[in-house]
């Protein structure tokens, strides 16, 4: 079962960046999150939070990058938490990574059917069954194909960015401000909700190690992650000053609104009314690239799990020949997970955006966070026992140390800003029913991984290590030459 593989050295670094920023998806950051920021908490300072959460994924993804090089695998945060800490706590993180990325790729589909139920018209399940249909398409192909298509995607959803970016420092309303940059502005009531949020739009930037078994280099991965880092940290700081500037700083709360006043509205200001439809377009495609990045990491986990022998090995099920290698079966499970819940939603009555885009969105946010943290102190003990090869102190304590602990520590802020996340009235205890589920998600998989370990010791001490040897797999790149 172990011989099984991916399509590998088909994805280079550029390719795994675009998958990582596709699936944070800085369009729908810049409409839907910069502006629920400013609206929900009156804080300023949400260009500055975008660089302390960067700093925080960055200490954080220092351990996870440079355990991920030694521990390639489909299935990063289950290998890294298996070789790290034990196979049980890996088939638990991978049960939550399973509920997080399911979640955060389903919330999705609201918030793109609404947007087409809007410029369109129709119901907006309607349009969520065509989106599924194309991301179940998508899901087929392999990484490399579908890395072409969000590449040129996210080229376009970019430069409307960049272009809105320009608009807003050229017309601002009351000067070139620099209040939100401000660390004082930090220290106000409200922030914890803003470094929530802040936390949310950086998810899906560590998804690389996920397709490191397809890299053409061992490093590819980590020159990824560090530049996704760096770049959703600048880019989502410099855009949520720009509206600040666009609207002044003092206003941006009661601008946040005003759809007429958000971004869009800026846009249309200043470039015409025609590129706020084109701008509504590219946020359809930027939410459908970012579903298909986090369908295609589902799908990863599913096979690499399935491989092990975890799941069914039915589950392993590749696309033949020299140039395949996608996981058809993983592809498949995630399509139809994506059709029950979309379904169950829809025949409940809930509303696509308030419940179903804002809580399982928040369900996929915490559930990361969780996992970087606890791969952060994985990565500590990995390299405490001598695993790596003359990684410096850097790397194998002090950042994973102080990524874990400034990792808990946003934990607690979102846990305490539940409320506003999710809107709902400060004294409900619905929003418990988040951590409880992640925490449940985690027993379940101790609980399975100790069944294993008396039941199947054999794959219990295989748990993690299912990645074959690159000399017993296919390479596409031998594929045209004639013996």
């Amino acid at each position: 079962m172990t011989g099984r593989a991916l399509a590998r050295r088909t994805l280079g670094a550029g390719s795994l960046w675009v998958f990582a920023v596709g699936a944070s998806s800085p369009l729908t950051v810049l409409v839907g999150g910069v502006v629920a920021m400013y609206a929900l908490t009156g804080v300023i300072a949400v260009p500055l939070s975008f660089v302390v959460i960067g700093i925080v994924v960055g200490l954080l993804a220092v351990g996870y990058v440079a355990m991920a090089r030694h521990v390639p695998h489909a299935a990063p945060f289950y290998a890294l938490l298996a070789r790290g800490l034990n196979p049980s706590v890996g088939v638990a993180g991978a049960v939550i990574a399973l509920l997080g990325y399911n979640a955060i790729q389903i919330s999705l589909y609201g918030l793109c059917a609404v947007t087409l139920s809007g410029l369109l018209g129709g119901p907006w399940w309607v349009w969520a069954a065509f989106v599924w249909a194309i991301v179940a398409v998508l899901g087929q192909l392999r990484g490399v194909t579908n890395a072409k298509l969000l590449g040129t995607l996210l080229a376009v959803e970019l430069a409307i960015i960049v272009l809105f970016d320009l608009a807003a420092l050229a017309n601002p309303a009351e000067g070139l401000d620099m209040s939100p940059w401000s660390p004082s502005q930090l220290a106000v009531p409200g922030i914890g909700g803003v470094l929530a949020f802040a936390m949310a739009a950086f998810v899906g930037g560590e998804t690389g190690p996920a397709f490191g078994e397809e890299a053409r280099a061992d490093g590819a991965v980590g020159r990824a992650m560090a530049a996704t880092v760096v770049f959703l940290g600048l880019f989502y700081a410099v855009s949520a000053w720009a509206f600040a500037v666009a609207v002044g700083p003092d206003h941006v709360a009661e601008a946040a609104q005003d759809p007429d006043q958000g971004p869009l509205g800026v846009l249309g200001t200043v470039y015409g009314s025609g590129i706020i439809t084109v701008a509504t377009v590219l946020l359809v495609t930027s939410v459908i690239a970012a579903m298909s990045a986090f369908h295609a990491t589902v799908a990863r986990y599913v096979f690499a799990l399935a491989r092990e022998g975890v799941l069914p090995p039915v589950l392993a099920k590749l696309s033949g020949g020299v140039r395949g290698g996608a996981p058809l079966a993983g592809s498949a499970v995630q399509s139809l997970v994506a059709a029950v819940v979309v379904t169950a939603f829809v025949l409940v009555g809930a509303d696509p955006m308030a419940i179903m885009f804002t809580w399982l969105s928040t369900i996929g946010g915490m559930s990361v966070l969780v996992l970087l943290v606890l791969s952060a102190l994985s990565a500590r003990a990995y390299f405490a026992r001598g695993g790596g090869s003359r990684e410096s102190v850097l790397v194998r304590t002090i950042a994973p140390t102080v990524g874990a602990v400034t990792g808990f520590l946003v934990i607690v802020f979102m846990l305490s800003n539940l409320g506003a996340l999710l809107g709902v009235a400060p004294e409900s205890r619905w929003p418990w029913l988040i951590p409880l589920l992640i925490a449940g998600a985690g027993l379940i998989g101790l609980a399975w991984g100790g069944g294993m370990r008396r039941s199947r010791p054999g794959v219990y001490q295989q748990i993690g290590r299912g990645t074959p040897n690159p000399l017993t797999v296919g390479d596409h790149r031998l594929e045209p030459l004639e013996l």
